[in-house]
């Protein structure tokens, strides 16, 4: 917790535990077994099936709900899990409405697309429930893998090549493995310690050990972890946090988004978690609706998310943009912050008007705020002699470096989405490219 969150005007308690628990329950609760047979009925099990091809981990959708409708909840989980081995995560967090549902057929006929992720959820929430793991290690192979990084890149990465028989060492910087499932997704959307459970059940594969207090470039080097093993993957995220750069920002009250998310998500008491009563948010992905959301079911009474350009422009998804409104989050587009005011703490956040080429237009307004959230994105922490594209990790293929015999996946690396599914499937796809190449393309 950081210490602009213990200032006046900021306060835990807000609320009380009976009302705390009601607004942190599960967003899409599980389905019941009747629930998700009537789901599972109105897929019309499409052949090249749209939605196959919308999902980056490429799992066989039709297959998996064929497999539910039939009885066989544990055959469908193991389709998922063959492609993606944090498919529970996925079901939970993935923009569904903007990947495999929004091409549904149903959606395109109906307007009402099959409910993809809370089927996903209800095969994939039975087979962990009952304790059970898909895979089997393969023997050992002699070989050792060091992964930098344990958020969902990291973590199916290491999966799959300690299911294909190496040996992997999982270094991260933080206390708990996870990553961003883990420090920095809506509680809501991931009650119950759900993220550390998924961790345990995965390293049931074997093979892999976790070191976590470890960060790369501060007593973690890269030469000395190509030294010591066979191949390095990275999946280290997008560690760093740009400021506003505004007049007042040293003000208390003022902190980052992922800050907050992650003090959240590690509070066992939210009514000792700090909130304030007028919460301005600045930026428009989902960790500002994310952001934006919590601040409201802590008891926030007025939480505004300003975002510079157009509403069809932001990068949440319109149904994030309306459950943020279905919250009592006001939305205001087409501003950007131009100054944060107050004494000894902050008092108003005020905002200029932009046109659609960001040029302002002279008007300003202000906003009464006792706290504000930086939600503007994320930047990558370098790593020394890695060759960079966009601020990201230059990557070719499956995920390879500059460097030899260096990988890289997720958040960090170019070219691919900041999504838990994309990060996921390119995990997946690194170790198998450095299967092959540990194995001279035996795979």
């Amino acid at each position: 917790m950081t210490e602009t969150m213990r200032l006046d005007g900021i306060r835990a308690g807000r609320l009380g535990p009976e009302d705390l628990t009601r607004n942190f329950s599960d967003l899409h609760p599980r389905f019941s077994d009747h629930e998700a047979l009537v789901a599972a009925d109105r897929c019309y099990f499409c052949h090249d099936a749209p939605c196959v091809t919308a999902c980056p981990t490429d799992i066989d959708i039709p297959l998996f709900i064929r497999q539910i409708a039939t009885g066989m909840e544990d055959a469908a989980a193991r389709t998922i899990f063959q492609q993606n081995i944090l498919g529970g995560m996925c079901a939970r967090v993935c923009p569904t409405e903007t990947l495999c549902e929004e091409v549904c057929v149903r959606q395109v006929a109906e307007g009402k697309p099959v409910e993809i992720g809370r089927l996903q959820r209800f095969a994939t929430d039975s087979m962990m429930a009952a304790g059970e793991h898909p895979f089997t290690r393969a023997p050992e192979t002699g070989r050792r893998v060091a992964i930098v990084g344990a958020g969902p890149a990291g973590l199916s990465c290491a999966h799959r090549l300690a299911m294909l028989g190496h040996s992997v060492t999982i270094y991260d910087a933080r206390a708990k493995p996870g990553g961003l499932n883990e420090y920095g997704i809506a509680e809501y959307k991931t009650p119950g310690g759900f993220a550390q459970a998924e961790v345990d059940w995965l390293l049931k594969i074997g093979g892999i050990t976790v070191e976590t207090g470890r960060t790369i470039g501060a007593g973690l080097a890269l030469e000395a972890l190509r030294n010591d093993h066979d191949a390095v993957f990275l999946g280290i995220g997008l560690g760093g946090v740009g400021a506003l750069g505004l007049e007042g920002e040293a003000l208390g009250g003022a902190d980052n988004a992922v800050d907050f998310i992650a003090a959240l998500r590690q509070q066992d008491d939210l009514t000792q978690l700090p909130i304030g009563r007028n919460v301005v948010v600045i930026g428009g992905g989902m960790t500002a609706v994310d952001a934006a959301v919590q601040s409201k079911l802590l008891g926030a009474e007025n939480v505004t998310i300003a975002y510079r350009r157009a509403r069809d422009r932001m990068p949440a998804s319109r149904w994030e943009q309306d459950l943020a409104a279905s919250h009592g989050v006001r939305l205001v587009f087409g501003v950007v912050p131009h100054a944060l005011h107050g004494d000894d703490r902050l008092r108003e956040v005020e905002l200029a008007y932009v046109g659609p080429d960001m040029a302002p237009t002279g008007e300003t307004f202000r906003l009464p705020a006792d706290q504000l959230f930086r939600a503007i994105g994320q930047k990558l922490v370098a790593v020394e002699g890695i060759a960079l594209e966009g601020g990201k990790i230059a990557v070719t293929g499956a995920g390879r470096t500059s460097v030899e015999g260096v990988w890289a996946g997720g958040d960090c690396a170019a070219g691919g989405q900041d999504l838990t599914v994309t990060a996921v499937a390119e995990g997946r796809d690194a170790a198998m490219d450095i299967h092959a190449s540990l194995t001279d393309g035996r795979v």
